[in-house]
């Protein structure tokens, strides 16, 4: 896992609010699980990608369906006897709760990304925030005045 690096070059226009305040929950799978379990999950949200989680909810990394179906079933493996934590892709940029939304934008520039995984200090996993609720305030308005 990485955490990005954001450039502090903001002007003024900018609230100082944070990351939690717009973080949307996510779902996310337990790196015990089989891959089956995790593909029937994905399938269930009709979702292509999922955060993994540990037992006491640190994150660990994403899976992918198309990665798990390459490395699993392409190779003959069975998918109810692999495990999920084997297919964790570990280096998915993140943010943290506390940061400033200003920041997580720019980081999310930077790394050209529409959307991020947050997490606390411990790394324990939030949810996520998309760029496009970066600029919107709880009521709807832009966020930023522009």
């Amino acid at each position: 896992m990485e955490q990005i690096n954001a450039n502090h070059s903001w002007g003024g226009n900018f609230k100082a609010r944070t990351v939690k305040d717009i973080t949307e929950p996510a779902k996310s799978i337990f790196n015990k699980v089989s891959v089956q379990t995790a593909l029937d999950e994905m399938q269930a949200r009709a979702i292509e990608s999922s955060p993994v989680i540990d037992q006491r909810g640190e994150l660990l990394g994403t899976v992918s369906k198309n990665k798990m179906n390459r490395e699993v079933g392409g190779l003959g493996h069975d998918p109810k006897a692999e495990p999920v934590e084997a297919h964790i892709e570990k280096n998915n940029p993140y943010c943290f709760n506390d940061q400033t939304v200003a920041d997580a934008e720019q980081m999310m520039l930077n790394a050209k990304i529409g959307e991020v995984l947050v997490v606390t200090r411990e790394k324990l996993l939030v949810g996520t925030i998309n760029i496009e609720g970066l600029h919107r305030r709880k009521d709807g308005e832009n966020a930023w005045n522009l």
